[in-house]
């Protein structure tokens, strides 16, 4: 009886023990209307489920105790709810999501002040750290792999030694694009071709892409488009984070972070470190064939109290580089220490230093007023062989701005300063004597700008976006750059936007383009280098649809550049590159089209595809117009993202695959056993190729994450070695006359696999 006594005890305590749970049920809707299948998560629980075709969705047998729901649906703003649930509580929540922007994201690039996605009359793309941290290693990547997540955009290799790279928007090349952080420009110019890849993925939030000319917000150097790299808040970081990295060709890189609370500041401290020391020659041409580099950055952002609660940042980078590659002999053992400018073992070794202050003061004023500020120094100390190449670059800025909305109106006023300082050690800051001799004259420059802008709201379906900017260059005078820009909005899903602007850009010829130094090749300027002018026009639809049992947007793209003075290196003569402006003229043009999807089931995918020709037109010898293609402008490219989340293992896979077509070449000669020039060239037009990524994470719990993965999966190579004249049996392995190496078009390392681990410690 006993025993029976006590069996009946547990099966009552087990019964009421079922009975203290919570039930939590409701329905999803949007202006009055039920959403079918949205994603509706219990945060930090692992659970989650979707919405029926009615709307409607529950969880059964929960805790008692407070949750976060966090509801998302394409089309719509996420939404977030707490709540607290008794024992034995049957609670029914009904939400409604909001349904005007056709897209999630805000941002701040296009108008210079913070927009919905959908209510932009610029197009605006957005990547944001979980899509990076998604498709990539966040230790050891940078903004330069994070940005050929945009269709349209790529990465262009520079050098075939040292790999210089730079980013390509709609096959023009990473000059013509402003890169910002937080809005403000501190990366033109010497810094375009070295500081891009010191931007690590462990302080972006998001970035946001501008394809087309900007340069009436931005100025110089928004030819092409515009790169704005939002950096992290300090208030929504973990209290300390650490990611580290290592790879199959004996890479590590790492991440630490700590994110402070003083007073009323927060603040975010992060160090990223790469180490890449690796000797490999695939190809057999007597080079590495990837870099070897030490390289350290550091952050620091603070988001600082005031009792007026306006805006004040203050952020700071420090970057430290030291990049090498060359003849096995010049890197085992760090030779190249002792080796740098050695005369017949051939190495190129870069020594970075960077150092940036830049931030954002909002005055405690009735208008919106702002200060946009920045502060950089830029150091290089580098050997391409023989010859010695020192650069020093320093720019201030700030842009004042003043929003004044009023009814329909929506003006933007800006004042611009920059001074910029640049010297180094070739013909670029020599200034010729009368005696015959020359003298050191650093380019300095004060370079102020106005612009105004004013966004009116016509109606509910039209938006109009006008502009204007005047600045004033000490060599060329003033230069204008107005622009025009139109949104239809015929529905909730559908966007039509149209673009009309012109764009400009003063070359800094010895600070954005180092193959004058790299290889034997010898440089030749034909005349004063004029800015270049660029007329675009650019039509974009972006729809919002539902198929099945998901849903995702489809977006389309033309767009069309002419330039004028453009300049173009001309590699055809041997040992040259001549630099002047076209007589004649250059374009772009293109179409593209993006498809993002998601499924009910846990399932993305984005497709995209860009078609374009990039070319020159000048008269030749004869008089007769002659038409060629810009080389290093792929004629066609596409990106194709996949991820699944497998929910019971917490795992998330990740597959990227870049494609690039076929584009023009360089016109190059191998040299023969005797040392002669050959009588026929390499292809002049390269053959298309892929790359495919794979990427597996798993989250162990809260605090504790692993990713592992392969980049190149199909070990994809560059067919032919990007050296030309290595060869050469009468000279020293990178001494020929004819060494040169310009022929570099694609990655140049094979497959590769890494493995990494996350640790975070959350505030509370």
């Amino acid at each position: 009886m006993k025993r029976y006594s006590c069996l009946l005890l547990f099966c009552v305590f087990a019964m009421n023990l079922i009975a203290q749970k919570a039930n939590l049920s409701g329905i999803i809707s949007a202006d009055g209307e039920a959403l079918p299948f949205a994603n509706v998560r219990l945060a930090n629980k692992d659970k989650g489920v979707t919405t029926d075709e009615n709307g409607k969705y529950e969880f059964e047998n929960l805790e008692a105790g407070n949750y976060t729901i966090e509801i998302s649906y394409v089309g719509y703003l996420p939404l977030k709810k707490k709540v607290s649930l008794e024992a034995n509580e049957q609670l029914t929540l009904d939400l409604e999501m909001k349904a005007n922007a056709a897209l999630q994201e805000v941002v701040v690039t296009g108008t210079m002040k913070p927009t919905f996605v959908a209510a932009s009359p610029i197009k605006v793309e957005v990547v944001s750290a979980q899509q990076m941290n998604t498709y990539m290693p966040t230790a050891s990547s940078s903004i330069v792999e994070g940005i050929q997540l945009v269709n349209g955009v790529q990465e262009v290799v520079a050098c075939g030694v040292c790999f210089t790279n730079s980013i390509s928007i709609n096959g023009l090349e990473g000059a013509y694009t402003a890169v910002l952080m937080d809005g403000t420009p501190i990366y033109g110019n010497l810094a375009a071709v070295y500081g891009l890849n010191g931007i690590p993925n462990m302080i972006v939030d998001r970035f946001e892409v501008i394809k087309g000319p900007s340069s009436t917000l931005y100025g110089s150097e928004a030819v092409a488009g515009v790169i704005n790299i939002i950096t992290k808040n300090p208030e929504e970081q973990p209290l300390l984070e650490v990611d580290i990295m290592g790879t199959t060709h004996r890479e590590s890189f790492g991440n630490i972070a700590v994110a402070p609370i003083i007073g009323n500041s927060s603040g975010y401290i992060g160090l990223n470190y790469a180490y890449m020391n690796d000797y490999d020659d695939e190809n057999e041409d007597g080079f590495g064939d990837i870099i070897n580099l030490d390289r350290y950055s550091l952050f620091t952002k603070w988001k600082i109290g005031r009792k007026s609660d306006k805006l004040f940042t203050l952020a700071g980078k420090y970057y430290y580089e030291d990049r090498r590659n060359g003849v096995e002999d010049y890197l085992e053992d760090r030779a190249y220490r002792e080796l740098r400018g050695n005369e017949e073992i051939y190495g190129e070794s870069i020594y970075t230093n960077r150092a940036e202050l830049f931030g954002t003061y909002e005055f405690n004023t009735s208008t919106d007023l702002k200060l946009d500020f920045s502060l950089s120094n830029h150091l290089q100390d580098s050997y391409y062989g023989s010859d010695y190449y020192e650069a020093k670059q320093q720019i201030a800025f700030a842009n004042l701005l003043w929003n004044l909305p009023k009814e329909k109106h929506d003006v933007l006023f800006g004042l611009t300063n920059r001074l910029q300082s640049y010297d180094d050690n070739t013909v670029a800051t020599e200034m010729q004597l009368a005696n015959g001799m020359t003298e050191n004259n650093p380019n300095n420059q004060y370079i102020p700008g106005i612009f105004v802008q004013d966004e009116f709201s016509a109606s509910p379906q039209w938006t109009i976006l006008g502009g204007a900017r005047l600045d004033h260059y000490q060599s060329h005078g003033l230069i204008f750059s107005p622009r025009l820009n139109l949104k239809y909005k015929p529905s909730d899903w559908t966007t039509l936007r149209t673009n009309f602007g012109t764009g400009f850009r003063v070359v800094n010829l010895f600070t954005e383009d180092h193959a004058f130094i790299t290889g034997q090749r010898s440089v030749e300027i034909q005349e004063a280098l004029k800015p270049e002018q660029s007329y675009n026009s650019s039509l974009n639809l972006n729809h919002v649809f539902a198929s099945g049992t998901g849903s995702g947007t489809i977006d389309l793209e033309g767009y069309y550049t002419y330039f004028t003075n453009k300049i173009i290196p001309d590699y055809e003569t041997p040992g040259k590159i001549i630099y002047a402006n076209s007589k004649g003229f250059a374009q772009t043009m293109g179409i593209g089209t993006t498809v993002n999807y998601n499924f009910k089931f846990p399932l993305g995918l984005q497709a995209g595809f860009n078609l374009q020709r990039v070319t020159e037109t000048e008269d030749d010898e004869n008089g007769q117009r002659s038409t060629r293609d810009v080389e290093f402008a792929p004629k066609w490219t596409g990106v194709l993202l996949a991820n699944y989340r497998w929910k019971k293992a917490k795992t998330t896979f990740a597959y990227t695959a870049r494609f690039t077509g076929p584009m023009a070449l360089p016109e190059v000669f191998d040299i023969d056993e005797n040392g002669e020039l050959m009588s026929v060239a390499r292809p002049t037009i390269s053959r298309p190729f892929s790359l495919h990524n794979l990427q597996a994470t798993m989250e162990v719990n809260d605090n504790w994450s692993w990713y592992a993965g392969i980049q190149n999966i199909w070990d994809y190579r560059q067919d032919i070695s990007p050296l030309i004249g290595y060869n050469d049996p009468n000279a020293n392995l990178g001494f020929s006359e004819y060494f040169d190496t310009s022929y570099a078009y694609s990655p140049n390392n094979g497959r590769e696999f890494y493995l990494g681990f996350k640790w975070r410690l959350s505030r509370s």
